[in-house]
């Protein structure tokens, strides 16, 4: 009898992707969820993933499910983390390989086993299927850490934009708020950004400088980091 492919006579688990993926809509950071259209948990928010097809790569499988189900692609993904308590799944024994991104928002829409698709205040998520609660709150965690050792913003904020927006942005990663003086002076001083010869006027009475990041510093300090303090 011929040997099939992908079978052994050991046990062994499912594997899936999940998605973290954030965006920010100029005043508050977002997640990017499904609503699920199948059992388990059919009508419950979750990130975007799926299972894994046996000829694909992690990073492959989860952007093709982020693909399907939502409708957004071209997103740099990173794994972070992995898991596996074996009770995580009600189907089956599954492990699942989460992933971070942040993109810049775009319109999404619910595709393949996804009822639908959106953006969320990440203070707002409804209690999540699966564990999904768990890797968001661990996603969030990593997110906050980085920002303290690498520069973040380009894949957030549009091409110009204020001081104040890039202050609101790490506000809101951070939940906490900044002296409006010392912030500035801390950014200006990483050397990351360039302050343009152009002004907008966020109220009928303030005028604001634009900045854009000086991406040659900016990857440079990505690549070797940096320590922030606030």
């Amino acid at each position: 009898m011929e040997d099939k492919q992908f079978c052994y006579k050991y046990p062994h688990p499912a594997v899936t992707t999940d998605c973290v993926i954030f965006g920010f809509d100029g005043s508050n950071l977002k997640i990017l969820l499904i609503q699920r259209g199948i059992e388990p948990y059919k009508g419950k928010w979750a990130l975007p993933g799926g299972f894994l097809k046996p000829d694909e790569s992690a990073e492959t499988g989860a952007l093709r499910e982020l693909k399907e189900e939502t409708g957004l692609e071209s997103a740099y993904i990173e794994q972070f983390h992995t898991y596996s308590t074996p009770d995580r799944d009600p189907r089956e024994r599954v492990i699942t390989i989460s992933f971070l991104a942040l993109v810049k928002l775009q319109d999404v829409k619910g595709g393949d086993d996804a009822a639908d698709a959106c953006w969320s205040s990440v203070h707002e998520v409804p209690q999540l299927a699966f564990d999904h609660d768990v890797i968001l709150r661990d996603a969030l965690a990593r997110l906050r850490e980085r920002i303290h050792f690498y520069p973040i913003g380009y894949d957030l904020l549009p091409e110009k934009f204020t001081m104040k927006e890039l202050q609101t942005l790490y506000e809101s990663v951070l939940g906490v708020r900044f002296d409006r003086a010392n912030f500035a002076k801390k950014m200006l001083h990483l050397d990351i950004l360039i302050q343009l010869d152009e002004t907008v006027w966020p109220t009928p009475k303030r005028e604001a400088k634009l900045y854009k990041f000086n991406l040659v510093k900016y990857k440079e300090l990505k690549q070797r980091g940096f320590r922030l303090e606030f």
